[in-house]
């Protein structure tokens, strides 16, 4: 729990519904086409085509999709965002992978991501997973500022250079 101003914050998890769902996963496949633009790793024309064939190939049954979870984070009943765990339980590791972590634009800079990689991470582990892992586009300072901070560290850097 987080005390600020005299008011208690807990972010728990619940798991997504299908309306949820249908909504969210419109804006991820558009939101990870763009970073894929910005990063420099596809056109713009390809970009969204590209998406929408991973995530179809990511997610072949949506939420009923094997070891994969959706869950929304809610602060009290309100959702304030939203996370894709994919785990193996036979990884030798026992490691999940986080496709997507979103807090909302009005729920940033609050405290709130903090708690929900929290929650997560109980959540996580009583799926067995023990190692978290994830990808983030170099670009997005504040959310690799987020992640160092919650104990993720690299473990490989990918480069490149325009010619």
């Amino acid at each position: 729990m987080m005390k600020k101003k005299g008011v208690v914050r807990l972010v728990t998890l619940q798991r997504m519904s299908q309306t949820d769902y249908d909504v969210l996963i419109k804006k991820a496949i558009q939101r990870y086409a763009e970073e894929k633009v910005l990063a420099g790793t596809w056109e713009k024309e390809e970009s969204l085509a590209n998406a929408e064939e991973q995530f179809d190939r990511l997610l072949p049954e949506g939420l009923q999709t094997e070891h994969h979870e959706l869950w929304n984070f809610l602060n009290g009943d309100e959702a304030i965002g939203w996370v894709w765990l994919c785990y193996d339980p036979n990884h030798p590791q026992h490691e999940g992978f986080i496709y997507n972590f979103i807090l909302f634009e009005a729920y940033r800079g609050k405290g709130f991501a903090k708690q929900a990689i929290a929650a997560l991470e109980e959540e996580a582990k009583s799926l067995g997973v023990q190692k978290l892992s994830l990808h983030v586009f170099a670009h997005n300072q504040i959310a690799r500022s987020l992640y160092e901070k919650t104990g993720f560290a690299e473990t490989g850097i990918y480069m490149s250079k325009p010619l």
